[in-house]
């Protein structure tokens, strides 16, 4: 990820203040609520093309690291650069390493096509038949997917900032129009697709997970999602080089009371990855299992508010907030860091909560006594519900 290093600055951050078109609201200090002590750490809030997020800087060793702050990363990753760039010009500071330059490029990936989760939680609506390709890589599949079938809306899943610019750059090259992409954690997107809407979901070469399994993309609760989208005959595919993922997969598939699965070894795809074409060289197998979804589902529909109706006085919750994590039977809540702004009576909370397999992590910006989610609201799952109420429950001066 781009970041910088310097030795050494000739002028202070004020706040909130603008170079060229690069805005820093405000700067949060770490706050040490616990007995351990702890290196001081510093958040700036930037604001960038009408995106908030923040700068972690920090010490390292005699040198001072500014990077962006992995909770609130944006893309595309040039918006960092921009913002980094902006700070160590603002206090005309003496850099030992960056690797923030910029390169002029012939052809610059489109946005048009990349969105954000908020999106499809509130905008995304279409009459065609949607099909999902989860961690798309190069791109390659997708690419060839959505130039066969223009009448279909292709969706791609994808956490790698380089992987997801590759794919914007051809899509701009080939003309291509029926692609959306986001980056975001399929176990969680899939609650934010209507039902029986989707024709097909690829999962091609997912990363196995061997000695972490819970953070596979398969699970009981991702099939079930998979079904409640996919139209009836609608099929969730596997691809993958792992016996052992293979295994697993279809150990789960077949455990289901309902739908139909198909086995292949060493299919032939009308397009491959690089990847796969090496490891057909070196012999190794590929194995398929598609399971086909035999009926409709019926639509889900969330109510939900998250918003904090009561007044919160900052500095008297940091001095009594627990920091032991708050552990029910289908959620948890708890509050990771306290970030203070300067004079202010407002400062960040940093909190992970949610589901234990798919924890959110998100920051509560409290400003004259009024709490909102920093950079975007929760993703409306029931599990982020429940803790939301909670967390107003542990907010509360009274």
């Amino acid at each position: 990820m781009p970041h910088i290093i310097f030795d050494s600055f000739k002028k202070e951050l004020v706040t909130p203040s603008k170079n060229e078109d690069v805005t820093f609201k405000f700067i949060a200090k770490s706050f040490n609520f616990t007995s351990k002590p702890r290196k001081t750490e510093y958040k700036i809030c930037v604001e960038k093309e009408n995106k908030d997020f923040l700068l972690t800087l920090k010490q390292k060793d005699e040198n001072h690291l500014l990077k962006v702050d992995k909770v609130t990363r944006v893309t595309p990753v040039q918006l960092v650069k921009d913002a980094l760039n902006a700070y160590v010009k603002e206090v005309d500071a003496n850099i030992v390493f960056s690797n923030t330059q910029s390169i002029n490029q012939k052809i610059k990936p489109t946005q048009k096509y990349l969105k954000d989760i908020d999106y499809f939680v509130n905008d995304f609506d279409t009459e065609k038949e949607i099909n999902i390709e989860i961690g798309f890589g190069s791109g390659r599949h997708l690419l060839h997917q959505a130039k066969e079938n223009p009448k279909i809306q292709y969706i791609g899943l994808e956490i790698h900032t380089p992987s997801i610019e590759q794919l914007l750059k051809q899509v701009e090259i080939q003309g291509i129009e029926n692609i959306l992409v986001v980056n975001y954690d399929a176990r969680l997107f899939m609650e934010f697709i209507k039902s029986n809407k989707v024709g097909k979901i690829f999962v091609h070469f997912p990363v196995p997970w061997d000695k972490k399994p819970h953070r596979r993309i398969y699970s009981n609760a991702f099939i079930n999602e998979a079904l409640r989208v996919l139209k009836k005959e609608g099929t969730l595919e596997l691809r993958t080089d792992s016996r052992k993922y293979f295994d697993y997969c279809v150990d789960l598939l077949t455990n289901l009371p309902s739908g139909q699965i198909t086995i292949d070894i060493n299919k032939d795809l009308a397009v491959s990855s690089k990847y796969e074409d090496r490891w057909k060289k070196q012999g190794k197998h590929i194995y398929d299992v598609v399971l086909k979804c035999s009926q409709e589902d019926k639509e889900i529909n969330f109510n939900y508010d998250f918003t904090f109706d009561k007044e919160i006085e900052f500095d008297e919750i940091i001095n009594n907030i627990s920091t032991k994590a708050v552990v029910k039977d289908d959620y948890f809540i708890h509050i990771e860091d306290i970030f203070t702004i300067k004079g202010e009576n407002s400062g960040l909370i940093q909190v992970t909560f949610g589901s234990f397999d798919r924890p959110l992590n998100k920051y509560i910006l409290i400003e004259n006594k009024k709490a909102r989610y920093f950079q975007d609201l929760p993703l409306p799952t029931s599990a982020n519900i429940k803790a939301h109420n909670q967390l107003k429950e542990m907010l509360k001066n009274d």
